[in-house]
């Protein structure tokens, strides 16, 4: 598939969020999820933003592990919690109808002045709406604190795939206002990872996508195809904050708000007025964040405290694993294996006929080698269901990724499910991410395994 031919069909179909040009979606509608037991605590009604990002609600790491999991976002599962995450985004990307702090702003010659020291392929001009956006993000700063904390593990990774590229490195920002910088986050229209990628767009740039595994989520891959898209962007408007808005709303929107605005527009200033109203508010974010990370010291603005480590690396994977051979053989928290690589949605890498990666922390490599033979061989304990006998050799074992789809009828409860397909409905719960047993609708759609 060509470059022409890739574009066409972002431009026709394919969105970052999701949107159709005539029923546009919400871009900052994002919830998170974690893949594994833990029971988060509630977040209160009427609970601010500051105080819902700076709750300690995310699973703790046991041993030397033991500080809190740095996440901007923790698993969603009620709905005052989702609305309270969706506040979030209403106070940092659409704020037009949100009240600004002005007198907590400086002088504009300061604001002014310096947008002018940031050197930038990007255009970051300074005016009323960006000078919003600014002081929103200086003043509410909660957001802030914990981008930097989570920079110091993702923007080391980010800017070498960047730079690799070609590419401004002040796009580091761009997956800030995607996704808070959350691997995990995933919006009402099924946009995932730290780049928001689509099912569709995800698989036009090369991101795997099944029942095992989902490479949206994958920091790494997902960097490298989002440096391709805007590659791909770049090349059809040849200006940056027009492949921005592109990257938010879909190239189909952004030619509709040029062709309105004149064939004279140059920049997404120009369309403004003719945008979607969360694109109108996306790029003005996005130099607002670019600005409060650029001169966080000048503001007051100090990294959180994270349990990310910085210093990793990988080991490559080529046969099927259960995060559980790997925990119970180095004693290593599950959490930490699910959080450096949560592109594996059941704790399970599914590596037949090609390699996977595993990230691990630094000091936990060696561990890992010199255990590989003892965790290979816990594979028909932690991977019975999955691993079949072939029916020519009985002693080859084949990983199995056999599934089919249930549709869910009225009457169906999901133990009558589960007892009709032979499982569990621990099983069911856990291969569909679903938290409470007794909640099903009508036409839900079930990942069932066999």
């Amino acid at each position: 598939m060509n470059t022409l031919t890739v574009i066409a069909l972002l431009a026709a179909s394919i969105h970052p969020f999701g949107k159709q040009p005539s029923e546009p979606l919400r871009a900052d509608s994002i919830s998170i999820y974690y893949s594994d037991e833990t029971q988060p605590e509630k977040c209160d009604e009427g609970m601010t933003i500051e105080e819902f990002l700076s709750e300690s609600t995310a699973p703790r790491f046991p041993d030397a592990y033991s500080q809190p999991y740095d996440s901007l976002v923790v698993a969603l599962k009620e709905r005052r919690a989702r609305a309270a995450f969706d506040d979030f985004f209403d106070e940092f990307i659409n704020i037009e109808s949100v009240p600004c702090d002005d007198s907590r702003q400086l002088p504009d010659s300061v604001y002014e002045a310096r947008l002018r020291m940031i050197l930038s392929p990007i255009h970051m001009p300074y005016n009323e709406v960006v000078k919003r956006y600014i002081i929103t993000y200086t003043t509410r700063k909660t957001l802030m604190e914990n981008v930097l904390g989570r920079s110091q593990y993702y923007f080391p990774m980010i800017e070498e795939e960047l730079d690799r590229a070609g590419l401004p490195i002040e796009l580091r920002m761009l997956p800030v206002v995607e996704s808070a910088l959350s691997p995990t986050a995933i919006s009402r229209a099924g946009a995932t990872g730290l780049w928001q990628f689509m099912y569709t767009t995800g698989k036009v740039y090369g991101l795997e996508v099944n029942s095992f595994i989902d490479q949206r989520r994958d920091p790494v891959l997902s960097t490298k195809a989002a440096c391709r898209y805007l590659k791909d962007l770049y090349g059809i408007y040849e200006d940056w904050t027009l492949a921005l808005a592109a990257y938010n709303c879909g190239p189909g929107n952004v030619n509709k708000a040029i062709k309105r605005a004149g064939d004279q527009a140059e920049d997404f200033w120009d369309i403004y007025p003719y945008l979607p109203a969360e694109t109108r508010g996306y790029v003005p974010s996005f130099i607002a964040a670019t600005y409060a990370y650029t001169f966080s010291y000048q503001h007051d603005i100090a990294p959180a405290p994270t349990a990310m480590p910085v210093a990793t690396d990988t080991v490559m994977i080529s046969r099927p694993m259960h995060f559980d051979q790997i925990t119970s053989t180095i004693d290593l928290p599950k959490e930490v294996l699910r959080s450096l690589n949560p592109q594996y949605k059941m704790d399970i890498i599914p590596a037949v006929g090609k390699s996977y990666s595993l990230t691990l922390p630094l000091g936990e490599v060696a561990r890992f080698l010199e255990n590989e033979e003892s965790i290979n061989a816990k594979d028909t304990v932690y991977m019975a269901q999955y691993l079949k006998p072939s029916r020519t050799d009985p002693s080859q074992k084949v990983f199995s990724l056999e599934s089919f789809t249930y549709r869910v009828k009225s009457g169906d409860t999901l133990s009558s499910i589960a007892k009709r397909h032979n499982v569990s409905v621990a099983q069911l719960m856990k291969w569909n991410n679903l938290k409470n047993a007794h909640k099903l609708r009508i036409g839900q759609k079930l990942e069932i395994y066999r």
